[in-house]
């Protein structure tokens, strides 16, 4: 039986959102009737105003875009009732859906989720996937309920986490895979066919949003954790350090670095044991970390060797590295 073409409406922000409705736009079965998307916010050094990746996509493909803060106005739900969506399609969109905005659409609200559910849910499943340790990670399409990604399971795809991946990587990977799977889930929905998996909660964790105060390289910690923490929080935020004896809050950020065995007893975590042409390796609590690529307070993302050109001094062995205060 063929898919009867359906009236959608989506509703996402990033980019990784925004692949996944070119793929809908690409596939040309369903009509998008209306993309929904966060308010335009301030973003970069400048702080200019721009349109998220969604906008931007829907407004090159001639599609409407409506951006309210949230539904809470009775108009705004309104408005969304007047589009006679069968389905809404949920991708990062950044608000949490009451459900008198999951009741709208005929057939359902269908979220594509990051993650392979139940196993992280939340606004940073990718991430944290990474940052646990994860070999194995895909994309949920779930039919969305008043919980935070608690909903029926339409259909799972899955991908190997590599080790040397960051959450940019997994991004473009999960998005590659995503499309596809989400339109195979909206053909069944369409023929009546859908088949639907109840989620076991037992198996669930909590993929908390990634702050900024997290970001911050605690030299303590086994060389492992820490690679693992700088692939996961690379684009955003940037793991960094600083040198202890520089009271400035001056941030190096670190963007990939790789873990090694352990190093000589004499070392302090946060030590400098070596600067050349292969990495800057510090000292870890367990192991060490060799920094590969790193970024200087208002400079550019840099080799560790082309830093060294230049700042050798800054970077010689015994230079000790901060930590974070507190104990562990």
């Amino acid at each position: 039986m063929s898919a009867s073409p359906l009236r959608l409406v989506f509703a996402g922000t990033p980019e990784f959102a925004a692949q996944h409705l070119q793929a809908l736009i690409d596939d040309g079965t369903h009509q998008i009737v209306a993309v929904y998307s966060q308010p335009d916010r301030p973003a970069g050094r400048g702080k200019k105003t721009l349109p998220s990746a969604v906008k931007q996509c829907a407004e090159a493909a001639g599609i409407p875009v409506y951006q309210p803060a949230n539904f809470k106005d009775a108009s705004d739900r309104e408005q969304l009732a007047s589009h006679n969506a069968d389905l809404m399609i949920v991708v990062a969109y950044g608000l949490l859906l009451p459900k008198s905005v999951l009741d709208i659409p005929r057939l359902a609200c269908v979220n594509v989720h990051g993650s392979l559910l139940p196993r992280w849910r939340g606004a940073a499943p990718i991430q944290r996937a990474i940052e646990a340790g994860d070999q194995e990670t895909g994309v949920t399409i779930m039919q969305m309920d008043v919980g935070l990604d608690t909903g029926a399971m339409l259909s799972k795809v899955s991908c190997d986490i590599k080790g040397t991946d960051s959450a940019a990587d997994l991004f473009q990977r999960l998005a590659d895979i995503g499309g596809p799977a989400l339109l195979e889930s909206i053909s069944a929905l369409s023929q009546g066919s859908a088949v639907f998996e109840t989620q076991d909660d037992s198996l669930s964790n909590y993929a908390a949003k990634i702050g900024k105060s997290e970001a911050e390289i605690d030299w303590r910690l086994d060389a492992i954790t820490l690679d693992r923490k700088i692939r996961a929080f690379n684009p955003f935020p940037i793991c960094y350090t600083r040198f202890a004896a520089n009271q400035k809050d001056e941030r190096i950020k670190i963007w990939r670095a790789e873990p090694l065995p352990a190093v000589a007893a004499n070392t302090t975590a946060g030590e400098i044991i070596s600067a050349d042409k292969s990495g800057i390796t510090i000292a870890c609590g367990d192991g060490a970390l060799r920094i590969l690529d790193l970024q200087m307070p208002g400079g550019k993302v840099l080799a560790a060797r082309d830093i060294l050109n230049a700042r050798s001094a800054q970077f010689s062995p015994g230079t000790i590295m901060s930590s974070p205060s507190g104990t562990l």
